[in-house]
């Protein structure tokens, strides 16, 4: 991968964030679930799962740092009536089929579960996978999940007030004997939360979002990773804005690690790329796509997570377009691995 060896090798001293090395990036991939109709071709819901755990255990196989799920009930762009695999649930059984690969939500929705039950969903998976949790969260977007489910949807401020008081609770649970908590939404009564999470201090916790008033405040509050999508040109906004935050706060934002995820297809020509997008029935311009995802040829898809790494992206989490083809999974590997 041309374009990768380039950066480091000939720009490295100038263009490279002084308290980044290669080693600090960490790659980890989405597996399929059915939520955007990746599985539609296969027939029945028991093959639909076998390929996903396929897809999970060569990720490990490969050598990618961490596996990823959605957390929806529906198919997008609109319900389809087609398998949508639940997220606690695969990632509890991915846990049991694996043994290295790190397990993560992007990210959880806060609305569909109460904060005391994920403490107990998160520190039990923590301990099931041999302290291998990411927990994701986020304030939720999915309306039409959350009418179709009975589950409220309040305006964005108070979501994202919620979301707040949803890590401040998880938080608790994760480390006191018993949690008492009196909020806005929320509220607990000596609530037990046993068994504790295996990691010290604890779980490593990530707030995904870009909401640049509120969501981003969260982040500069209470997470160790923030996740965003779209640009590169758009990942450093975020960025900037993120460390306003995080000054009005009193915290340093080099605490926090700062992911993208996005899409991700990798052919060896443009003309291939722009066929697999006319086939998918994706309906953006090929270059708006493109350009907003990790979209190209092996080089170019290499010179773009080179760009990011350039401008603070200490990791990539994208979700593999030709899913459950393994072709761009196999080449981002062959990426991954000039980091290593």
């Amino acid at each position: 991968h041309l374009g990768l060896q380039r950066f480091w090798n000939n720009q490295e001293s100038n263009r490279r964030p002084s308290t980044m090395s290669k080693q600090d990036i960490t790659f980890g991939v989405f597996m399929p679930q059915g939520w955007k109709m990746e599985l539609v071709g296969i027939p029945n819901a028991t093959d639909k799962w076998n390929a996903a755990v396929d897809i999970a255990v060569t990720a490990e196989q490969l050598g990618f740092d961490s596996i990823w799920v959605y957390d929806h009930f529906h198919n997008v762009p609109r319900p389809a009536h087609e398998t949508v695999f639940e997220c606690w649930t695969v990632m509890a059984a991915i846990s049991q089929l694996t043994t290295r690969i790190r397990l993560g939500q992007m990210v959880g929705c806060n609305l569909y579960r109460p904060p005391a039950l994920l403490a107990k969903i998160t520190s039990t998976l923590d301990v099931i996978s041999g302290g291998r949790l990411d927990w994701g969260i986020g304030a939720g977007w999915y309306e039409n999940e959350c009418r179709g489910y009975g589950y409220e949807f309040p305006v964005p401020k108070d979501r994202i007030a919620m979301l707040r008081e949803c890590v401040e609770i998880v938080n608790m649970m994760w480390s006191q004997e018993e949690t008492t908590y009196d909020g806005k939404y929320y509220q607990l009564v000596r609530a037990n939360c046993d068994p504790k999470p295996l990691q010290a201090p604890r779980p490593p916790i990530w707030i995904g979002g870009g909401g640049e008033q509120l969501t981003l405040r969260v982040v500069a509050q209470h997470a160790d990773y923030s996740n965003f999508g779209g640009s590169a040109e758009e990942f450093s906004r975020k960025v900037e804005i993120l460390k306003g935050h995080c000054l009005k706060v009193g915290r340093d934002e080099s605490e926090i690690k700062k992911t993208t995820s996005g899409e991700i297809l990798i052919r060896d020509t443009e003309k291939e790329l722009r066929e697999y997008q006319i086939a998918s029935g994706r309906g953006d311009q090929f270059e708006q796509w493109s350009n907003a995802n990790f979209i190209g040829t092996p080089d170019l898809v290499a010179e773009r997570i080179a760009d990011f790494v350039k401008r603070g992206c200490s990791g990539f989490i994208p979700w593999c377009v030709d899913y459950p083809d393994k072709q761009t999974l196999t080449e981002f590997a062959k990426i991954m691995k000039t980091y290593r």
